[in-house]
């Protein structure tokens, strides 16, 4: 599959795979910024991409911003249709500062199909063995 990346800043770099086989392809900064503890913050990356129909992009963070300095990202659906610039939300939760620079690698972009489904209400729902045990239901272990 080839899907088309515009660049909208001319420092921008293009989604790369860090490794062959990888999942998420590398989202950029193209912007330096201190992320204060707690402060959340949407990133220019200055590209815009046109994902295909009955596709989305996903953008996730980096496994290694999450755990080494508390990066987790905020929302991150990019619909077929939308062509503007992608923009990566960060919120620090850690107690620390954490400084992000102009080219860093900031999230993953991972391309999923979607399937539609048609909803219908119902009065009521198919027994099943787990029930309506939620949050915690199956332990610590």
């Amino acid at each position: 599959m080839i899907i088309k990346f515009l660049k909208t800043k001319k420092e921008a770099k293009l989604p790369r795979y860090a490794h062959t086989g990888d999942a998420g392809l590398d989202l950029f900064s193209i912007e330096d910024k201190i992320l204060n503890p707690q402060e959340k913050y949407v990133f220019n990356t200055g590209i815009a991409g046109q994902i295909p129909e009955k596709f989305v992009g996903l953008i996730w963070e980096r496994s290694g911003l999450a755990t080494r300095d508390g990066l987790i990202s905020l929302g991150g659906v990019i619909d077929s249709g939308y062509r503007g610039e992608i923009g990566v939300g960060l919120w620090n939760l850690s107690k620390k500062k954490v400084k992000i620079n102009q080219g860093d690698r900031i999230a993953q972009l991972l391309i999923q199909p979607i399937i539609n489904i048609q909803v219908k209400e119902s009065i009521k729902l198919a027994e099943s063995k787990r029930g309506q045990k939620g949050f915690g239901s199956t332990g610590r272990k």
